[in-house]
């Protein structure tokens, strides 16, 4: 489900010509009338939201409602986020917000449904701690690395999930 997503982004990162990882925001790639590579990036993040959809229709479903429930919520916020690019100013902050915030609630109901604690509350901290540096202090500058982080610590949640769900279909 994120690889997708990364892909586009690795590639709208490396073929940009201008992006630092240290001083953007991620969607700055996606700014349809200041980024060369706005169209790829934004579709990597539609794509990456299609995925999620159909895992959380499908397999997820099947495993857990509530997590079904929650990837459903991530993937609409993350396709927010393709759809209201930075061009929309404050909507775009606030669907990125709520994409962000989804990636929280789909970890934290996660450990609620299958009494895994230990790694999604360390994943939620530092996910938040490093949304505070950002936000409260400007360390980093950009919001990129504390959205890499996010994503990052959300993939073990996520990819054990993933193993669990499919293991249950099958």
């Amino acid at each position: 489900m994120y690889v997708v997503p990364l892909l586009f982004i690795a590639v709208a990162a490396a073929l940009s010509g201008w992006f630092d990882v240290y001083r953007n925001a991620l969607s700055d790639l996606g700014h349809a009338t200041r980024s060369n590579v706005a169209p790829l990036f934004n579709l990597g993040l539609a794509l990456g939201a299609f995925l999620v959809a159909i895992f959380a229709l499908t397999y997820s479903a099947r495993a857990s409602r509530a997590v079904s429930a929650s990837l459903l919520l991530m993937a609409f916020t993350l396709n927010l986020v393709a759809v209201f690019d930075e061009v929309y100013r404050a909507l775009h902050f606030w669907v990125s917000a709520a994409f962000f915030l989804s990636i929280a609630v789909a970890i934290a109901t996660y450990a609620a449904v299958f009494r895994e604690l230990l790694v999604p509350s360390i994943a939620i901290a530092v996910g938040v701690a490093s949304w505070v540096l950002h936000l409260a202090y400007r360390v980093p500058p950009g919001a990129a690395i504390p959205e890499l982080i996010s994503v990052a610590l959300s993939a073990p949640v996520v990819a054990r999930y993933s193993t669990r769900a499919c293991r249950e279909v099958t």
